[in-house]
């Protein structure tokens, strides 16, 4: 395997990871809230829990790839291919071709990952060149 195409994986991997964190890191301080008012993730409205995952999964993986040292318009992109998903289940939705909540959410988590890998492949030099796979420098308190 070349070494593109392991930053390439890696990178990949590592949005992967992040998603999933935030979807436990800031998922349940979220279903704290809900329950401090009286509801929970399961029951709210199938739309406003797509967005809500997609906001858990896409704030900590744009956090890691500005850590990274990738710019606005990478963190752009990769965010779009977070919202499109989402956006597109709820649309599903409203249009009652699909209303089994926990279907639509397994299809936004597949349907995201696939977009991921999209916005990666259109633009393959800026996940596989490695320039961005730098700790930004720290300054010395």
């Amino acid at each position: 395997m070349s070494a593109s195409t392991r930053h390439f994986a890696r990178h990949y991997a590592e949005m992967v990871a992040a998603m999933f964190a935030g979807m436990v890191v800031l998922g349940l301080p979220a279903g704290w809230a809900l329950a401090a008012m009286g509801t929970s993730w399961s029951e709210l409205a199938p739309a406003p829990m797509l967005l809500g995952m997609a906001v858990t999964m896409t704030v900590p993986m744009v956090g890691w790839m500005r850590y990274r040292g990738h710019g606005a318009r990478a963190c752009a992109e990769m965010s779009a291919s977070m919202f499109l998903p989402a956006f597109a289940a709820a649309g599903l939705l409203w249009a009652g071709l699909v209303e089994d909540a926990g279907a639509l959410l397994a299809l936004e988590h597949v349907a995201m990952l696939a977009s991921m890998l999209a916005a990666m492949l259109l633009r393959p030099a800026e996940y596989a060149c490695g320039a961005h796979d730098r700790v930004p420098e720290r300054v010395a308190a």
